[in-house]
C-alpha cells in the first residue's frame, strides 16, 4: 500500500550506483510530496481557524474502536457542541453511515490503496462540510499505526487509540505515531479484567520511554461505558482554541494555529 500512495522510501542500499541514484530520486520525490502536503495542510488549518473549528485527527490500528468512540462522543456532546466527522477507509462508507445515523454530518473518503489520508483529500471533503456551523471536527484516519503520523492534515490535535486487545507494547513497536500524539486513548478499558496480559502501567511506561509527557486516558463504550476524561479533554481543547483565536483577533493579527505534531519525513543518512 505504501508504494501505491507514495509514502514509501526504497530500502537503503550500498551496492550499485544506479540503485543509489534511484533511491535519491525517490527520496527527493517524497520530500516534494510532503512539502506540497504541508502547504495544503496549512491552507486547511487557515480554514479551520477562520471558522473557529477544533480539528482532531484520530489514529489507530484497525479495530481499535475509533468509530465506536466517536459515536459515544457524539451522543454525549451533541447538545453542547456542533460536531462533524471525516471518515477515511480504503473502501466502503460503513463508518460514515454509522456516524450519520446519529444526526451529524459525515463525509467518507475512500482511499483505494492508500494507507493514510492526506491534506488534499481532506480539503476536497471540506467542500461538503458546513464549517461555519461547527465547533468540533473529527478526522478518523485510515486504520494504520505507521503512515498517518507523517502527513499533516491541518488538524490542531492528534489522538492515538491503543486498544487493550492489541498489547501494551504497541508504543514501543510503533514509536513514531505515539510521539506525534497529543493524547493517547486506552480504548476498550472495560476488557481489562479479562485481558490479563495487558498492563496499563506498562503501556504508559512505553509511552514515557519515548520521551512523551502526554496524557493517557481510559475509555470504554460497550460493557461499562466510561468516557468522562476523554470528553473533558475535548471540551478543554475546544475552549483553548477559542481563547487562542480570540487573542489573535483582538491583537489584529492572523489567528495562530493551535499547532500540529505530525512528524516530518527524515531520509536515511548515507
Amino acid at each position: 500500500m505504501c508504494i501505491d500512495c507514495g509514502c514509501a522510501v526504497p530500502a537503503r542500499t550500498s551496492t550499485a550506483t544506479p540503485q543509489r541514484a534511484g533511491t535519491i530520486t525517490a527520496v527527493n520525490l517524497l520530500q516534494d510530496l510532503l512539502a506540497r502536503n504541508d502547504a495544503m495542510a496549512a491552507h486547511n488549518r487557515d480554514h479551520f481557524n477562520e471558522h473557529g473549528v477544533l480539528v482532531v485527527n484520530v489514529m489507530s490500528s484497525p479495530g481499535a474502536g475509533k468509530t465506536a468512540l466517536l459515536e459515544a462522543t457524539i451522543v454525549a456532546l451533541r447538545d453542547r457542541l456542533r460536531i462533524a466527522v471525516i471518515e477515511g477507509d480504503l473502501e466502503t462508507d460503513n463508518d460514515a453511515a454509522r456516524i450519520r445515523a446519529h444526526g451529524v454530518p459525515a463525509i467518507q473518503i475512500t482511499t483505494g490503496t492508500a494507507c493514510h489520508l492526506d491534506a488534499a483529500l481532506v480539503h476536497q471533503a471540506l467542500d461538503e462540510l458546513p464549517l461555519a456551523g461547527l465547533d468540533l471536527l473529527f478526522i478518523e484516519n485510515v486504520g494504520n499505526l505507521v503512515c498517518p503520523a507523517g502527513f499533516d492534515l491541518g488538524q490542531h490535535r492528534n489522538v492515538t487509540l491503543l486498544s487493550t486487545t492489541e498489547g501494551d507494547d504497541k508504543p514501543a513497536k510503533y514509536p513514531v505515531i505515539f510521539r506525534a500524539s497529543d493524547l493517547v486513548v486506552l480504548s476498550k478499558a472495560d476488557l481489562l479484567d479479562v485481558m490479563d496480559d495487558f498492563n496499563p502501567l506498562r503501556a504508559l511506561a512505553a509511552v514515557r520511554a519515548l520521551g512523551c509527557d502526554i496524557p493517557l486516558v481510559h475509555t470504554a463504550v460497550r460493557r461499562a461505558p466510561s468516557i468522562g476524561a476523554w470528553l473533558a479533554w475535548l471540551e478543554s481543547e475546544v475552549e483553548a482554541l477559542r481563547c487562542r483565536l480570540d487573542r489573535g483577533s483582538r491583537a489584529g493579527a492572523r489567528p495562530p494555529s493551535a499547532g500540529t505534531r505530525a512528524v516530518p519525513f527524515t531520509p536515511a543518512a548515507g
